[in-house]
């Protein structure tokens, strides 16, 4: 697994910018250097590792349902930022989701775009204070144990949410102006993998 930073620089899941992305033989490994990893809300913190085929996992099955495992990109900080990502819900009772984080100023205070496969639908929310306060959200079909793409662009006030390679839909909205780091997300019981990670600071 990569990540496309402004400059187009690669970076490893398993170090610093410049290290190699992942490869078979870091299966299991937990994940670190440029990675840090919070939890919003209650329960055991998020259990992320790299997987064989380079994808990063969050694999802790912690059923509390104000759970919200994050998984930190340190280098990169910006209020408008472009970030897409592959991910694939594997497993979970409570939920099935996974989700983008930006202008993560910490665990608590962030904006969140999320597709479930449990619910079928996509939404995009502002977290304050630790929390969850729906901005927008759209019905649609979200296969669990399937790749699906999942991107959002923050522009200003502007928000603009896309699945599978289309635009589902734009927001707006003036809480969070500062600029933060972007994470991965999951909910609750959630065995999430996310892989093709692409991180693009605008302006």
């Amino acid at each position: 697994m990569s990540i496309v930073t402004r400059r187009g620089v690669m970076a490893g899941i398993g170090g610093v910018l410049g290290a190699r992305p992942a490869l078979a033989e870091d299966r299991g490994s937990a994940l670190s250097g440029s990675w840090r990893f919070a939890r919003t809300g209650q329960g055991q913190d998020g259990l992320w590792r790299a997987e064989a085929n380079g994808a990063i996992a969050q694999i802790s099955d912690d059923p509390t349902d104000n759970r919200f495992p994050l998984a930190i990109w340190q280098p990169v900080v910006a209020a408008s930022v472009a970030v897409s990502v592959r991910f694939r819900s594997v497993s979970g009772k409570v939920d099935q989701a996974g989700g983008i984080a930006v202008r993560l100023i910490d665990p608590d205070n962030y904006y969140l775009v999320r597709a479930n496969a449990l619910e079928d639908n996509v939404n995009f929310y502002r977290v304050t204070g630790g929390v969850r306060r729906q901005i927008k959200g759209v019905d649609v079909a979200v296969k669990s144990g399937v790749w699906h793409a999942l991107g959002l662009t923050a522009d200003g006030d502007t928000f603009t949410v896309a699945y599978d390679g289309k635009t589902l839909f734009r927001a707006t909205d003036r809480a969070l102006t500062k600029a933060g780091r972007v994470a991965l997300w999951t909910k609750a019981d959630s065995v999430t993998w996310f892989d093709s990670v692409d991180i693009r600071a605008l302006g």
